[in-house]
């Protein structure tokens, strides 16, 4: 889940269909529909609450507002975005269990939303980004994004009122896929985005050093919950990650690379 930063986002551009549509890369080129259904073996059974929800042609339409995704690098370094993309979106996401059917990373994709939210996620505190009286910006779409000083700025570039009708991040599949690339593109200081971090432009800061923040997936996964799951032994949400990401990079042929975990490294 997107959880509580001390910065506000940098912000993109308003992402137009018209013009995502006319880009020549196509996310299809490296992850084809059946693979896709072969990596989310059970998105579509009847006990997910996001059901028909997650539709392959809703990511590859939503991809195109971002076309440096899965579109940087060698076609290793492509493959392996997309690898930790999906890896992290499906921890996100899983309904998945021990001794699931096909194994527990088999079911990723299957809510939509965040159960039983311990809060309604409003920082009060943010006048940028204003709370509207009776909304919940609990944890919605494939990267679970949450707050309201995430729901605005995703508004703002993506097209659509985050504040006032956050709820269209799942109710929307096209909007619900392209906040999570929206997050996983964007810089939000002093983070660097999860692109820059997989396809190597990360330049880590004398911070960063201090506090051992390397490169690698464990970074990603500080990067989207690290107040929570990093600077802990063993924790059990990370190596959920790690496991997701093992499988995906082996479906795609490629090295996980290393540090994978942020046992060691200070949350931003």
């Amino acid at each position: 889940m997107v959880r509580r930063c001390c910065f506000l986002p940098l912000v993109v551009s308003a992402c137009n269909l018209t013009i995502c549509a006319g880009w020549a890369f196509s996310i299809s080129s490296i992850l084809s529909k059946e693979l896709f259904h072969s990596i989310f073996l059970h998105k579509d059974d009847a006990a997910c609450p996001a059901k028909d929800f997650y539709t392959y042609e809703s990511f590859v339409q939503a991809s195109r507002c971002f076309p440096s995704f899965g579109n940087t690098g060698s076609l290793a370094t492509r493959k392996r975005e997309i690898a930790a993309f999906l890896a992290q979106i499906s921890h996100e996401t899983t309904g998945g269990w021990a001794t699931a059917p096909d194994g527990p990373y088999a079911w990723g994709l299957c809510f939509k939303e965040e159960v039983s939210p311990q809060s309604g996620y409003c920082d009060s505190t943010n006048t940028q980004w204003p709370c509207s009286p009776g909304k919940s910006y609990k944890g919605r779409g494939p990267i679970q994004l949450s707050w309201n000083y995430n729901y605005g700025p995703a508004g703002r570039a993506l097209g659509f009122d985050g504040l006032h009708n956050p709820e269209i991040v799942s109710n929307n599949s096209v909007i619900s896929w392209k906040t999570a690339l929206w997050f996983w593109m964007t810089e939000q200081k002093p983070k660097p985005s999860c692109h820059n971090v997989i396809v190597g432009r990360y330049l880590p800061t004398k911070q960063d050093v201090a506090a051992n923040r390397t490169i690698g997936f464990g970074l990603l996964t500080n990067i989207i919950n690290g107040g929570l799951e990093c600077g802990i032994p063993t924790d059990a949400r990370v190596n959920d990650r790690i496991g997701f990401f093992q499988r995906y990079a082996n479906i795609f042929n490629v090295d996980t690379g290393t540090n994978l975990d942020c046992q060691y490294q200070k949350p931003f």
